[in-house]
């Protein structure tokens, strides 16, 4: 099973908090646009869904931005993929329509795949994918002096 790129940028943008507990200022989204390379557009789209779903606290305004919510240890990965895929059917046996559809037994097979994927992610937070903290510092650019001066 493959994640879309949504929810695979929504579960990055978390890991990104998530490692920067201490931080004070609110995250915006020119930084995490800048860290990840993508559109504005497309992080305020998962940032704001992130926000309705309760994963992040988020502030309007010329001062505002966003943070977790909720402590890492909290954010369980198998809800998470969930909350953010709009689909975790594996086949779509309807378009177009396959005429084995009615005898078929791969569906059941396929959906019992998806069900032990969500089984093994429902085992891990977000706290466990970030425990290695300082090696995901280590990889991400200085933004002190491009985005985060510039909001």
């Amino acid at each position: 099973m493959q994640l879309t790129r949504y929810t695979d940028f929504g579960i990055r943008i978390l890991m990104y908090l998530a490692v920067q507990p201490e931080r004070e200022s609110l995250f915006r989204i020119a930084e995490v646009t800048c860290v990840f390379d993508l559109s504005s557009n497309h992080v305020a789209k998962i940032i704001h869904q992130l926000g309705r779903l309760g994963y992040l606290q988020t502030v309007r305004g010329k001062n505002g931005g966003f943070r977790l919510a909720k402590t890492a240890a909290e954010l369980n990965l198998g809800q998470l993929v969930r909350n953010l895929e709009h689909s975790l059917a594996p086949i779509d046996c309807e378009s177009p329509y396959c005429r084995f559809t009615p005898i078929c037994k791969l569906k059941g097979v396929l959906a019992q795949a998806v069900a032990a994927y969500l089984a093994v992610l429902d085992n891990y937070t977000l706290a466990d994918i970030v425990d290695n903290k300082e090696d995901i510092l280590a990889t991400l650019p200085d933004l002190s002096i491009s985005v985060l001066q510039l909001d």
